[in-house]
């Protein structure tokens, strides 16, 4: 049966856009809060007869979070608190997006039973507010799912992010490098309609838990890099400035069996079709 209504925050962000295009087909009425309709941490929620809340809004770029912990500790885990008071307050069932929680991996590939050990202070605000939604459910009998994806890419994605910013510099005629901080880190990328397909699935099933979501494998920067520079028939020169970010994380591979178990979720798309669609849609600009 399908829910009467659906409240997405953050609708207007990267992940937001893909969802509400997704719900919309699927012909759900979808109530919208992003950043324009006031701050996610203390607004006043008054939305009537929400049967689920996909909470998206938040702060998401690592390096930020150095510069300026304080506002992705108030942002990320006090608009967690504030959904979870208004899921409490209107019976709603929960889809929260955390994020990379797990640190630096004691093996690969990391299932959701590894320990936690935040690297950096966006992680650990999506940890604190993971912790603050466990508490709801089993205190307060809030029905949620916590979804922690992987490295999400796809068109339209923030080009401060690595494969929006490769494809950038690529397809700029007036660019000769590719300019990267570091080519040996290794990330597990999900493709975002993957990950709007896994979040859209779990909803539908009423299933209730923490999953990871990612491919099951994982690329180094340059092994991305050279995709790129196959699916665009273009090679340039690769600058290297040899600058490690803070407690980076050498090599992360998701264990996504549990997912798959649970509800027959896997990715549909491959990474290199994932580039693709990107890279067309950059080029009709």
């Amino acid at each position: 049966m399908k829910a009467k209504s659906i409240l997405v925050t953050g609708s207007s962000g990267f992940i937001g856009s893909y969802l509400l295009k997704s719900l919309a087909a699927k012909k759900y009425k979808i109530t919208e809060f992003n950043h324009r309709d006031g701050d996610i941490a203390n607004t006043k929620l008054k939305f009537k007869n929400i049967d689920h809340v996909f909470h998206l809004a938040g702060k998401s770029f690592v390096p930020d979070s150095w510069k300026n912990p304080a506002e992705f500790y108030y942002v990320n885990v006090m608009g967690a608190l504030n959904i979870l008071e208004f899921c409490r307050h209107n019976n709603a069932a929960l889809t929260f997006i955390s994020s990379y929680v797990y640190g630096v991996p004691e093996s690969n590939p990391v299932s959701e039973e590894h320990p936690i050990n935040p690297s950096n202070p966006y992680a650990h605000s999506k940890f604190i507010a993971e912790e603050t939604c466990n508490y709801y459910r089993k205190n307060f009998n809030v029905r949620m799912a916590v979804i922690r994806p992987f490295n999400i890419y796809g068109a339209g994605q923030n080009e401060k992010f690595l494969i929006p910013m490769i494809i950038k510099q690529m397809l700029d005629k007036s660019c000769k490098r590719i300019e990267v901080m570091d080519l040996k880190p290794k990330r597990d990328y999900i493709y975002i309609r993957d990950l709007i397909n896994a979040m859209i699935m779990l909803f539908e099933h009423d299933t209730f838990d923490t999953f990871n979501v990612g491919s099951g494998t994982s690329l180094s920067v340059e092994e991305v890099i050279r995709k790129i520079f196959l699916i665009t028939g273009i090679e340039k020169e690769i600058s290297v400035k040899q600058e490690e970010r803070k407690n980076e994380i050498p090599e992360v591979t998701a264990d996504i069996s549990k997912i798959r178990k649970e509800i027959n979720w896997h990715p549909e798309y491959s990474f290199e079709e994932g580039l693709r669609e990107i890279i067309k849609k950059q080029k009709m600009k």
